[in-house]
């Protein structure tokens, strides 16, 4: 008889979700993060995906200030707490919300709302292993040239050392909170804030689904990967097709949600 492999539910991991930007790219007058995406809102699709990571025991979004119950509503076994006017502090809001017990700290975009679990899974076996900031990432497969402000190409950049950076990012808490506490200047990510302190940011493998999802373009590729069928996994770690995926509620495991 063979033997399965179960995952183990570590419960150590909190993951931060900052939620209140407008993303005006995408367009619609709604909150990116509650733009629909066959038939759910983008949100959900992401908490679903953390949801379903064994490391997982706490779920924190940032939300828009009037939107917090709605929010709430639609990912209740998450804490919903209110955003700021900028990520980084929203990004803040969601950390001052996490209790003292969890030291290992994921911050992950909504809009990244395909990212599977397993990608959650290994962002935070790095910081596990001792990296206290981690980034997933993917090779750059276009030409990049450096060009000039009036569109005049100044030189091809060497691509072999290029990587794009996705989420979840996962930190050590103590790390994490320094950065914020130290930073000066909005940056895009908050690996940036650990790069200003000198400290060093080990990376792993990003994933293809882990797409940022600020365009109408985008949204249409999602769209038609969630046609297609994501992978989930099963009890024994091997990916399957699930055409349930995009009607499955939102819950942590029985004893997941922090009190």
């Amino acid at each position: 008889m063979t033997a399965t492999s179960v995952p183990l539910r570590r419960h150590d991991v909190a993951v931060l979700v900052p939620a209140a930007g407008l993303g005006v790219r995408l367009g619609g007058g709604t909150p990116k993060a509650l733009r629909e995406l066959a038939g759910e809102s983008l949100l959900v699709h992401c908490c679903r995906a953390l949801a379903d990571a064994p490391s997982v025991g706490l779920i924190v979004i940032a939300a828009p200030g009037d939107s917090v119950e709605f929010v709430q509503s639609l990912v209740p076994s998450a804490r919903v707490v209110a955003g700021g006017a900028t990520r980084q502090e929203s990004v803040a809001a969601a950390l001052a919300a996490v209790p003292a017990e969890f030291d290992i700290i994921l911050v992950h975009d909504a809009a990244r709302a395909l990212a599977p679990s397993s990608l959650v899974e290994a962002v935070a076996e790095a910081v596990r292993a001792g990296h206290d900031a981690v980034i997933p990432a993917i090779e750059v497969v276009d030409t990049i040239k450096q060009v000039t402000s009036g569109g005049e190409v100044v030189a091809t950049v060497d691509r072999s050392e290029l990587r794009a950076v996705q989420t979840p990012q996962g930190f050590r808490r103590a790390l994490l909170v320094k950065a914020h506490a130290s930073a000066a200047d909005s940056h895009t990510d908050d690996a940036s804030l650990v790069e200003k302190l000198g400290e060093p940011v080990h990376t792993v493998p990003g994933h293809p689904y882990a797409l940022k999802i600020t365009t109408p373009m985008d949204l249409l590729i999602a769209e038609t990967l969630l046609k297609a069928g994501l992978p989930s996994r099963n009890s024994t770690g091997v990916a399957v097709m699930d055409p349930d995926l995009a009607t499955t509620p939102v819950e942590l495991s029985p004893g997941d949600e922090a009190e």
